[in-house]
């Protein structure tokens, strides 16, 4: 017989997490010439074919304007998690940290973005 406190924790047992359909999950950054800067962004999401996937990742400031887009041209279901790069992104003078989000298709930007500081400043 199993008891009800066992099989709650094989019903609570961790598995792969997601906070939405695309997570950020790293971020690593480079500092360019002037107020340039060069990302790599990884992101795990549910991607399951052409109408459902990661399609886009942008960095914007904190006050929420985009400061850079990086449209992703094709579903990424057999390549999980993935990481691509958002180059030449140019980051107005006293901005110190940057937020790093995912765009899923068709629902938006309900996954976890990350927060990175910007070497240098």
């Amino acid at each position: 017989m199993i008891r009800a406190a066992a099989l709650l924790g094989v019903l609570l047992a961790p598995g792969p997490a997601f906070a939405g359909d695309a997570d950020v999950t790293q971020v690593s950054i480079r500092r360019g010439q002037g107020a340039w800067f060069n990302l790599d962004v990884t992101v795990r999401s549910k991607d399951t074919g052409w109408t459902r996937y990661a399609n886009r990742i942008e960095a914007l400031a904190p006050d929420g304007t985009v400061l850079g887009v990086r449209e992703l041209d094709h579903p990424h279901e057999t390549e999980q998690p993935f990481t691509r790069d958002l180059y030449d992104l140019r980051v107005p003078p006293g901005i110190k940290t940057i937020v790093v989000r995912a765009h899923f298709k068709p629902t938006g930007y309900d996954g976890a973005t990350m927060t990175v500081a910007l070497p240098g400043r």
